[in-house]
């Protein structure tokens, strides 16, 4: 686009004050005004004029901002007199650029240019950190070795920089000796030894050091701190959780840094409510969310079925127009389809300017979860159509949909042509849906052979796959075979003794239900409890089995207890043989009766006007009687009901359920 003259500012006539006015070019728009500048001053300093070499240094930072990097580089290269400093300053805007290649090139170009061009140690940092960014250990260690012989290796920049370089190229144990031979640390210090640590995966020593610089108080830490341990915090133990929340809350100044990080620790651990809740308090002291904020706390509020905080989400990435975004986009669409919104995700879906396959596999896996599997192939399909290539994610995307519709020759023709057309190997995740796939379709034999062939040895997963099929078609032999497979592997998960509990209920053993229990308390396995949870207002509402904690625990009580005699009206009655506990009928009875999910549907009910969906996320697989009981009471309430197990996403409408009765 071409720009007039007339558009341009009126220039200033010194060189000083053009130097200011190219101080204040900082971005694309103002590349015109910058090239004009830049000719004023060519006709105004001579290149042997003493303030030609700044002038030519401020002349690179504002094409580097501008992000005319070419336009910087020729400013360079016409200049009659280099120095290091000029050369700094470009190698610093290629390596902000990434461009690492680039910057490790024009470094090696500095040496044989004279001894102005001489490296230093302003230009070792961003050396060895473009090492770090190519894993190019070989010309790393060349360049510390550089560093020692000219005794720069006690800078702290210096050695900042080649810890990180170290840790990124591999030799973490390298990187710790460096820190270690630190006279003087500072946070950055510890930060860059934490960082590469974790980087290189060993997570429990950058645990063990981070909580080390906490105890010191030497430095406080910062936001590069909490940014440093977070990719250790990836499955972290609670206590260590704990530990990283006290730090962040007695940070004096946190950051939006430390905000993402904290948030990011809670989302990547499962642990949704407080995730939800700490976004909730930073929006509370006025802090402004970015597209990472908004990405990593929408899957909590997917995953709680907390729906009027994302669709708030949603209005924030308008107001603070963050699309076309794939990042807030891609997680927008995934939090709708959890929230059991199918038509709010393919809104957004539909009005993505671009997609790519992560945005496809998640329509499709959105789809596939509500029990629409035609759609998803169709979907799938389109996305082949327009040449898009899918990958194993999307693959397990399809599987799934395919299984959860009980498509199974559709699902069988992609199995095969995952490998055969597309030359993916199968993992255990597209294993597991081909034994989802054919359990649910009832072939539990071909299911079983099926896993006997599996080139890799199956997991849990596939196991308790087949063991939930053959509680589904009341196959005891097989699921007796699972069972003892599933208990090598994982002795002390309690779902699967729950599964095998439930196999032997429906065949009316109750001697082996018993045997079963008993084998759980000897060996001090303890059923999870399950629970519930409700977004009302501002709020999550956590609901376990038999909860008397809330507080309006007396209205959800009565109020359940009126739709129970209402639907038992209807032909109710609890299946009491889903429950693991041997115990009198009537106790089972009143057991089922309290189970979280019939307490949040009451407790929605009574604060929730008429019309308005109910939403409900379990953390375990909803069981039968409650399933039988939400359907009953869409019936009597003309409530549209969602439940969200682990499984699946159950949409309950009229007493008709999106699965089928089949999960």
């Amino acid at each position: 686009m071409c720009t007039s003259r007339s558009s341009l500012p009126h220039l200033p006539a010194t060189g000083d004050a053009l130097l200011g006015l190219v101080a204040a070019c900082r971005s694309r728009a103002h590349l015109p005004t910058l090239r004009a500048a830049h000719a004023r001053l060519l006709v105004l300093l001579h290149p042997s004029d003493p303030s030609a070499e700044a002038a030519r240094v401020r002349l690179i930072q504002a094409y580097a901002a501008c992000a005319a990097l070419p336009a910087a580089r020729a400013v360079l290269d016409d200049s009659p007199d280099r120095t290091a400093v000029s050369f700094n300053v470009l190698i610093r805007a290629l390596t902000a650029a990434s461009l690492h290649r680039d910057a490790l090139l024009l470094f090696a170009s500095m040496r044989p240019r004279g001894a102005a061009c001489f490296p230093d140690h302003y230009t070792y940092p961003l050396a060895l950190k473009s090492c770090a960014a190519t894993s190019d250990l070989v010309l790393g260690l060349q360049i510390h070795s550089a560093v020692a012989k000219l005794r720069l290796d006690a800078n702290r920049y210096v050695a900042h920089s080649a810890i990180t370089m170290y840790s990124r190229c591999g030799r973490p144990g390298d990187a710790y000796q460096l820190f270690e031979e630190m006279q003087h640390r500072d946070v950055v210090s510890w930060n860059s030894i934490i960082s590469g640590l974790a980087r290189a995966g060993l997570f429990d020593r950058a645990v063990k050091l981070f909580r080390e610089f906490v105890a010191l108080q030497c430095s406080r830490p910062d936001s590069g701190t909490m940014a440093s341990i977070l990719p250790a915090m990836g499955k972290a133990k609670a206590e260590d959780i704990a530990f990283v929340r006290r730090v962040f809350d007695e940070m004096q100044f946190k950051g939006l840094i430390s905000w993402n990080a904290m948030l990011a620790i809670y989302a990547n651990n499962g642990f949704h409510v407080k995730a939800v809740e700490l976004f909730v308090r930073m929006e509370k002291d006025g802090v402004e969310p970015d597209e990472v904020t908004l990405a990593t706390v929408l899957p909590p509020c997917g995953e709680l079925s907390a729906f009027s905080l994302g669709k708030r989400i949603h209005e924030i990435i308008k107001r603070k127009k963050m699309r076309p975004n794939l990042l807030p986009e891609n997680a927008l669409m995934d939090m709708y389809a959890s929230c059991g919104c199918l038509k709010d995700a393919r809104d957004v879906f539909d009005s993505m300017i671009a997609r790519d396959v992560v945005s496809w596999t998640s329509i499709i896996c959105a789809y596939g979860k509500h029990g629409h599997g035609k759609e998803a192939v169709d979907l799938f399909e389109k996305m082949r159509g327009q040449g898009l290539q899918p990958d194993s994610i999307a693959f397990v995307a399809v599987l799934a949909a395919c299984s959860y519709a009980g498509l199974l020759d559709v699902g069988k023709r992609y199995f095969d042509c995952m490998t055969s057309i597309y030359h993916i190997t199968p993992e255990l995740e597209h294993y597991t849906c081909m034994v989802d796939l054919l359990g649910r379709a009832g072939c539990i034999r071909e299911a079983y052979d099926f896993i006997m062939t599996m080139p890799i040895e199956p997991n849990e997963r596939v196991w308790g796959s087949l063991l939930g099929a053959c509680r589904i078609h009341s196959n005891m032999d097989i699921g007796l075979a699972a069972a003892d497979s599933l208990f090598k592997l994982v002795p002390d998960q309690t779902g699967y003794y729950v599964l095998l509990s439930n196999i032997y209920a429906r065949a009316g053993r109750w001697a082996d239900v018993s045997s079963v229990r008993s084998v759980m308390a000897n060996k001090g396995i303890k059923k999870l409890p399950g629970a519930s949870f409700v977004e009302l207002g501002d709020r999550v509402h956590t609901f376990l089995v038999g909860d008397r904690s809330h507080p309006q625990s007396e209205m959800i009580y009565h109020k359940l207890d009126e739709l129970l005699g209402r639907i038992r009206v209807m032909g109710y009655n609890p299946e009491v043989e889903t429950t693991l506990h041997d115990v009198e009928e009537e106790d089972r009875e009143g057991h089922l009766s309290v189970h979280s999910e019939k307490l949040a549907i009451a407790f929605l009910l009574i604060n929730t006007s008429p019309g308005n969906p109910i939403r409900v996320t379990m953390n375990l697989r909803t069981c039968g009687d409650c399933h039988l009981a939400a359907k009953l009471i869409s019936t009597i309430t003309s409530r549209e009901i969602i439940l969200k197990d682990r499984n699946r996403i159950h949409h309950i409408a009229q007493g008709v359920c999106s699965c089928g009765d089949y999960w």
